[in-house]
């Protein structure tokens, strides 16, 4: 599975972005879709989850109520909407897939880089 994660840039504080994550595969019904960042010095960090075939979602606490996690089956497509966007938000954001939804993620994106601006 190969995945292409898209739309990050330059923003203030306060601004919106999406974020894309195309998968190459075209049936993710058993898939456990991810968002993880690592900042500058920091550690790997868990974002959003999705469950692909009943859209349950759960989030990080420091995101919970700004971001929203979605997916568009036709277009096997995963995003990641992040509002009120924060200086500390600023991250290489990594898409991740698990086709078996026991959470180990086998399949990484490139990373796409969030940077915003105080």
């Amino acid at each position: 599975v190969q995945l292409q994660a898209s739309g990050g840039g330059l923003v203030q504080a306060g601004d919106s972005l999406r974020l894309s994550c195309a998968a190459s595969e075209r049936n993710l019904t058993n898939y456990l879709m991810a968002w993880f960042r690592q900042a500058p010095g920091k550690e790997h960090e868990f974002v959003a989850r999705i469950r692909w075939s009943f859209g349950s979602t759960r989030y990080a606490d420091s995101v919970k109520d700004r971001f929203t996690i979605s997916r568009d089956n036709a277009k096997n497509t995963m995003y990641l909407q992040m509002n009120s966007l924060k200086p500390e938000d600023t991250a290489i954001y990594y898409c991740a897939a698990d086709p078996t939804s026991d959470y180990h993620y086998d399949y990484w994106g490139q990373g796409t880089q969030v940077t915003v601006s105080s």
